[in-house]
């Protein structure tokens, strides 16, 4: 399958050097949002949507002040997934799928773009999103985002074969697109694992932000670190999650390529750091 790697919003906290370890506090860090969408027998399959049209449109609304202040996102229309992928020659009604690793609001703001699309999401996830049972959680969930009723595809945790390490529940395109259980970030947060020829590509969401926590030995600009740890839900099984994609990264070699959501260098080995690009 050909898959695309698309940025969906490129956001610029301030204090590059405690977020990317380079630069000043003053200066501003980049991170991404990376999108994947794949080209499939039943149509294109989108993994994360990232921002909407509507998030670019309404951002307070939407988005809330407090991510838009804290995160200063690029609300760029021409970054959202349904331009880029008109920009490849798609419409909204090819998107068949949406696979998300979670439903924080930077990864769930492009589904009402694709209204007529399957959206697959752990059960765990869902419930976490529409109860909002916790202050963070009312914060992050924007259930304005999915007021369109979209078409829920829920998985619950299911047992069988393993996927390296991790239990695995099949979702479209068998075999070939699974979504592999990975909480501690949010409740029923996900990696979602897509098969190229011979090779899985492991979109590990918001298990880890930057790439030297899946590196060896790992680690990270404590910045980063601290803004993880008081995000998570549950720290002991993020830090856990991490470990097994840092094995699974060190244990597959080339057959797997493991990669987060935010992330610019990880984003910029696929694509060249310059727009679209296949692999």
């Amino acid at each position: 399958m050909t898959v695309h790697h698309l940025d969906c919003c490129r956001m610029h906290p301030l204090g590059r050097r405690l977020l990317s370890g380079e630069g000043s506090v003053f200066e501003r860090a980049t991170m991404v949002s990376h999108v994947l969408a794949v080209e499939s027998k039943e149509g294109i399959v989108l993994v994360d949507s990232g921002i909407g049209m509507d998030d670019v449109k309404e951002p307070q609304k939407r988005l809330g002040k407090s991510f838009l202040d804290g995160l200063r996102p690029e609300l760029d229309e021409s970054r959202t997934a349904l331009r880029q992928l008109e920009g490849l020659g798609y419409e909204a009604r090819d998107v068949r799928h949406i696979v998300l690793t979670h439903l924080d609001l930077d990864h769930a703001g492009g589904l009402s773009d694709f209204p007529d699309a399957h959206v697959h999401v752990l059960k765990s996830e869902y419930d976490a999103a529409t109860q909002r049972l916790t202050r963070n959680e009312a914060h992050r969930y924007r259930p304005i985002q999915w007021a369109h009723g979209p078409k829920w595809e829920l998985h619950e945790v299911a047992g069988g074969e393993r996927f390296h390490g991790f239990e695995r529940v099949r979702a479209i395109v068998e075999p070939d697109v699974l979504l592999l259980p990975a909480g501690g970030h949010t409740r029923g947060h996900a990696v979602v694992a897509v098969r190229t020829g011979d090779t899985w590509l492991a979109h590990a969401g918001d298990a880890y932000f930057h790439h030297g926590e899946v590196a060896d030995p790992p680690h990270c600009p404590p910045g980063l670190a601290l803004f993880q740890r008081m995000l998570s839900v549950d720290n002991a099984a993020r830090v856990a999650n991490q470990t097994r994609l840092r094995e699974l990264k060190r244990e597959a070699g080339g057959s797997v390529r493991v990669f987060c959501a935010h992330d610019e260098e990880e984003w910029a080995s696929f694509t060249g750091a310059s727009g679209a690009r296949a692999s």
